[in-house]
């Protein structure tokens, strides 16, 4: 992680400043601003590798910021938020954030949140490709390997595209997770649970809500009806 940029919006500068100095005693470069703007400067002029961002900062809103760097980048974005059972935390994941942490946290914690991050974004494309490529063959009669097809859905596994009746359709790195694991096993329920351990790396659990978000903002790109929600037990992708 020694090359690896964080900027990190939080106005309280008693938290910058400690959390800036335990970033980079793990190895990380940090970029720390005190408010929206300034950080939206700062995303624009370094390009990160992730941002951190308070929900409450002046000037421009953690929320306000993440959708501006979403509409400029795929960049993986972690929310930081007081209050876990504010609906800051879900307009945060509707912003287009891929993952938050309440305050207050443990140094490690926010390390090892930032890392599983990371992994799932280095790992985005083809992490699951074998499986997706064999299966694949079948499901396109024939097609182009690693190609899966979904009524006018096409996942390209090995690619890491995405079509919808032909025109493709942008996914965020997390979205492209999450739309893997579907697509690896059609028809096939996955709780929850389930998901974040795939997906977000939460081996010890975490907030469903962050699922639930992400899969709502996939079928906004790839059709509401494509994946179904099995009440009570999860969700699963049609055939």
């Amino acid at each position: 992680m020694a090359d690896t940029h964080v900027l990190f919006v939080e106005d309280d500068d008693v938290i910058r400043e400690a959390t800036q100095l335990a970033l980079e005693r793990d190895g990380f470069t940090v970029t720390a601003m005190p408010d929206g703007l300034s950080g939206l400067d700062a995303f624009r002029a370094d390009r990160p590798d992730i941002a951190l961002l308070d929900v409450m900062v002046p000037g421009l809103d953690g929320v306000s910021l993440c959708r501006r760097i979403r509409d400029e980048s795929a960049v993986p974005v972690i929310m930081l938020s007081a209050r876990a059972d504010s609906i800051d935390v879900v307009l945060g994941l509707e912003a287009g954030a891929d993952d938050y942490v309440t305050k207050p946290f443990d140094g490690a914690v926010l390390v090892a949140r930032i890392r599983a991050v990371l992994r799932r974004f280095g790992h985005a494309a083809g992490v699951r490709g074998g499986a997706g490529a064999e299966q694949g063959a079948g499901s396109d009669g024939g097609g182009r390997s690693g190609v899966l097809v979904f009524g006018d859905l096409e996942v390209d596994t090995e690619g890491m595209e995405v079509r919808k009746a032909g025109e493709p359709v942008s996914l965020t790195p997390t979205e492209m997770r999450l739309l893997l694991e579907f697509s690896a096993s059609p028809g096939t329920v996955l709780s929850r649970d389930k998901l974040l351990d795939r997906v977000w790396d939460y081996g010890w659990g975490g907030d469903t809500r962050v699922v639930d978000v992400h899969v709502q903002r996939l079928r906004a790109k790839i059709g509401q009806d494509r994946i179904e929600t099995v009440r009570g037990f999860g969700y699963k992708l049609k055939p």
